[in-house]
C-alpha cells in the first residue's frame, strides 16, 4: 500500500489527552490574554496545534507553511474554510470568539478540553 494513502500511524489516546491539554492551554492564554502583539503568537500556536490535532486524529498528514491548508482542505474542505475563517475573524477584527468555537467544535468529540486532572507522565 502506498504510504501516502495509508496515513500516519493513528495517535494513542495517551497522545490524544497530552494535544488536548496544551491546546486547552493555548486556548486558555488566548482567551485571558490582552496584550495584541503576544495575542498573534499565541494565535499561531494555537492554529499549528488545531490543525496537527485535526489533521492526526483523522489519520491524514500534516504540512507546513501552505501545505497546511492544502492537508486541511484535502481532508474537509468546508472545514478548512471554516478555519481560516475563525482565525482570519481574529487577524482582522481582534474577535476571538469564532477560534473559541472552533477549538471547542473540535476537541468535543475527543472529551472536549482537558485540564482538570491532567498530569504528564502520570498513569
Amino acid at each position: 500500500m502506498d504510504i501516502l494513502t495509508k496515513g500516519p500511524e493513528r495517535w494513542s489516546e495517551e497522545t490524544i489527552n497530552t494535544k488536548r491539554y496544551f491546546i486547552t492551554d493555548a486556548l486558555d492564554d488566548f482567551i485571558g490574554c490582552s496584550n495584541r502583539a503576544e495575542e498573534l503568537f499565541i494565535a499561531n500556536t494555537l492554529a499549528d496545534l488545531l490543525s496537527e490535532f485535526v489533521l492526526r486524529t483523522n489519520h491524514q498528514w500534516l504540512g507546513s507553511s501552505k501545505w497546511v491548508f492544502r492537508s486541511l482542505r484535502n481532508y474537509d474542505e468546508e472545514f478548512a474554510n471554516h478555519f481560516v475563517e475563525a482565525f482570519d475573524s481574529f487577524y482582522k477584527a481582534g474577535n476571538k470568539n469564532q477560534v473559541v468555537q472552533l477549538v471547542d467544535y473540535v476537541l468535543q468529540p475527543f472529551g472536549g478540553q482537558l485540564f482538570n486532572g491532567f498530569s504528564l507522565g502520570k498513569s
